[in-house]
């Protein structure tokens, strides 16, 4: 680096020394952090006002300004900005750009008070919620599909499973259902970071505040904050709406890789509960049979690469001093790396689940009668027996079944039922050995009988109309 270059440097003026070149590409921040181009002249529009308003910019000035970040803006959006070899970041590009439009004499007021640990700070609070928003609305999509489907196909039963073990008769749209409910606190858990997020940290300088007693409220307010953080320190170097922002998206990954992993349990020949549309599906190589549920695969895995940005920047954290240091720079990649995982995360799902077809015979031939050795030991508690008696004649009623290899329960007749206990009266089959009357007795909230589904479904409704 030149000295002409350096002294365009906003630190430039104590250095007259060039930087290895090495240590300009470590110390660049500009090929990652670009994306914030809008954020960041949106921003010098927005201080610069508020310098007008305290005397330190005339009406030409101010006017001059304007007209030139919109020129910038329109360079970037056109894909026509050009980059130096001196911009070390995003914000020195654009001073440096709007230097070159309206001179350099009226582009250095624009830093005036402000420091880039309270630019940077606000360029990504501004980015953030505008990416969270649109994830926000890509989130409800995905909610809405979940909803739809579950309406649609209330009718279709289904085994449930605990430990990956044929467990009760429930309805597919239960099962839909119960990610449906993760989701929802998701979105709860969303718009509540979104409100950490939309804080202004502009005005306060490098550190100390601002020494010409700038109006962060009409900063504030222009920038669309909801509020104030109301301490500089902790302003220019709070990292936690990052923090936060990457762990909700750990927590989205983790149900969406849940989801993905019964998805592709379901998606196989030994299941066939669910046959996937060919445009989230790949073959193999070698084996021309093979339809191969990638687009699950790959929502498993990107679930690891959100977390493990997450832990990476912690371990960046967790030790620096107040108030900025360099090392915040790393909060970026992560950050970014991240909002764009889970963005394209939740469209490729959204687009699984709109598509994928249910094979409800596969789901009905999958119920079998021991599955209702639970409803054999309601079927007595509801005679008065206590529940453990209960639990142990159906026990019993169980190992008659293999001992005699009649190929279930309901094989059994009345009189070999009566031999475990002579309770059993001659309704038990009609009342027991029915999977629809199964999953209708599960009619409490939150349960699995259709009149609780569609309760299930009218909440979740009401979570999107809000």
């Amino acid at each position: 680096m030149t000295d002409q270059q350096n002294l365009k440097s906003l630190w430039g003026g104590r250095f007259t020394g060039g930087l290895d070149p090495l240590m300009q590409l470590y110390n660049a921040s500009f090929p990652y952090d670009q994306k914030m181009y809008e954020a960041d002249i949106e921003g010098t529009r927005v201080y610069t006002a508020g310098l007008h308003k305290l005397g330190l910019l005339n009406d030409h000035e101010l006017s001059e300004i304007h007209r030139g970040l919109k020129v910038v803006l329109a360079e970037w959006e056109a894909g026509k900005f050009e980059e130096q070899a001196d911009d070390e970041d995003i914000h020195t590009a654009n001073e440096r750009r709007l230097g070159e439009i309206i001179g350099r004499g009226i582009a250095g007021k624009v830093h005036t008070g402000r420091s880039r640990n309270d630019q940077v700070a606000t360029d990504m609070r501004i980015y953030v919620r505008e990416q969270l928003l649109e994830i926000k609305r890509q989130l409800k999509e995905l909610l809405g599909v979940f909803v739809a489907r579950a309406n649609v196909e209330i009718d279709i039963l289904m085994p449930g499973y605990t430990h990956l073990q044929r467990a009760q008769p429930i309805r597919w749209s239960h099962w839909l259902l119960s990610y449906a409910t993760y989701l929802s606190s998701d979105l709860q858990r969303l718009e509540q970071v979104i409100e950490r997020v939309n804080l202004s940290p502009l005005g306060c300088g490098a550190l100390a505040g601002h020494p010409y007693g700038i109006d962060r409220d009409f900063l504030a307010k222009e920038l669309k904050f909801d509020g104030l953080v109301p301490n500089s320190l902790t302003a220019v170097s709070d990292r936690d709406f990052v923090v936060e922002t990457m762990f909700w998206g750990s927590l989205l990954m983790n149900h969406i890789s849940r989801f993905s992993e019964d998805m592709i349990i379901y998606s196989t020949a030994e299941f066939g509960f669910i046959s996937l549309a060919d445009a989230y599906s790949t073959g193999s190589s070698l084996m021309p049979q093979k339809k191969n549920p990638d687009s699950l695969e790959l929502l498993r895995g990107k679930a690891g690469r959100v977390f493990g940005g997450l832990a990476g920047f912690m371990m960046t954290l967790k030790s620096l001093p107040s108030t900025y240091d360099k090392d915040l720079q790393e909060d970026k990649e992560p950050l970014f790396d991240a909002l764009v995982t889970v963005s394209h995360s939740i469209q490729i799902a959204t687009g699984v689940l709109s598509t994928l077809t249910v094979e409800k015979e596969r789901m009905l031939a999958a119920l079998t009668p021991d599955m209702l050795a639970t409803d054999l030991a309601d079927y007595l508690v509801r005679k008065g027996v206590p529940f453990r008696e209960t639990h142990h004649i159906s026990g019993a009623v169980v190992k008659l079944a293999e001992d005699k290899k009649v190929g279930g329960i309901d094989k059994l007749s009345l009189s070999e039922l009566q031999s475990v206990d002579g309770r059993f009266g001659e309704d038990v089959v009609a009342e027991v050995f029915d999977f629809e009357k199964s999953v209708e007795r599960r009619d409490a909230i939150g349960g699995t009988a259709k009149s609780a589904v569609l309760d299930q479904i009218a909440r979740l409704k009401k979570v999107l109309e809000e």
